[in-house]
């Protein structure tokens, strides 16, 4: 881990960007769509982190990408997807899913539900390599109150990445459960239910998020909770 002056940079639900339209709630985390600020586009290897609702029996059409890492978490109800390399199928919680741009790809994610809203989160890293061969991997997990690997490219996990320098993580806590924080270049904290304390930070509430560099900590869940948790060794350009 390269050295460096410790620093945890704590951000609030209420200031992340935004995406609203009648079928669409859409927190970003980092510069996204219609919300760009030049100072907040990325955390370590984490460029996106977008925390979405999404209405009964709407979604996002088919769209490119490319060259990008895309794991979906999916915290209550039912996510469809359908990808130009063949794979459909529906995304619900307990199931992690990667997909790979690579030289490029077209997907769709629409609610898998008539009824009931889909609540998720997707977060994007770059791949250690432009131009690999587009792919698509999910798996179940059953997450626990301990740091449980859900993509990785560095260590086993549900489902692997195309970076050798990033791990997300998951655990679900009861109030009084707490996890040390892995000791790494960057860590991105996301509290995706509940509330948690982060020591020496304070409170942290749902949709809260904190930054750690060349930092660790103890998390303890304040209400029962889950948190999703990048460990990141190497920033971007390898910084």
């Amino acid at each position: 881990m390269a050295s460096g002056q410790p620093r945890v940079d704590i951000r609030r639900a209420g200031d992340r960007g935004a995406s609203t339209t009648d079928w669409l709630q859409s927190r970003h985390s980092f510069s996204f769509a219609d919300y760009y600020d030049p100072a907040n586009t990325h955390h370590g290897l984490l460029l996106v982190n977008n925390d979405d609702v999404v209405a009964p029996g709407a979604g996002f059409d088919t769209h490119p990408h490319r060259d990008m890492e895309i794991v979906t978490w999916v915290l209550s109800g039912q996510l469809a997807h359908a990808d130009s390399m063949g794979n459909s199928g529906v995304i619900y919680p307990g199931l992690a899913q990667r997909m790979s741009a690579g030289t490029g790809v077209e997907h769709s994610e629409k609610n898998g539900s008539a009824s009931e809203p889909v609540h998720f989160v997707q977060m994007w890293v770059l791949p250690d390599t432009a131009g690999v061969t587009p792919s698509y991997q999910q798996q179940e997990i059953e997450l626990t109150d301990t740091l449980t690997p859900i993509a990785s490219g560095a260590v086993d996990a549900a489902v692997t990445l195309h970076n050798r320098n990033a791990t997300l993580y998951g655990a679900r806590l009861r109030p009084g459960d707490s996890v040390e924080l892995p000791q790494a270049r960057y860590v991105h904290l996301f509290v995706a239910r509940g509330a948690v304390t982060l020591d020496g930070a304070g409170p942290l509430a749902e949709g809260d998020a904190a930054r750690l560099t060349d930092a660790g900590g103890r998390v303890t869940a304040d209400t029962d909770a889950e948190i999703l948790v990048w460990e990141m060794n190497a920033g971007l350009g390898g910084a």
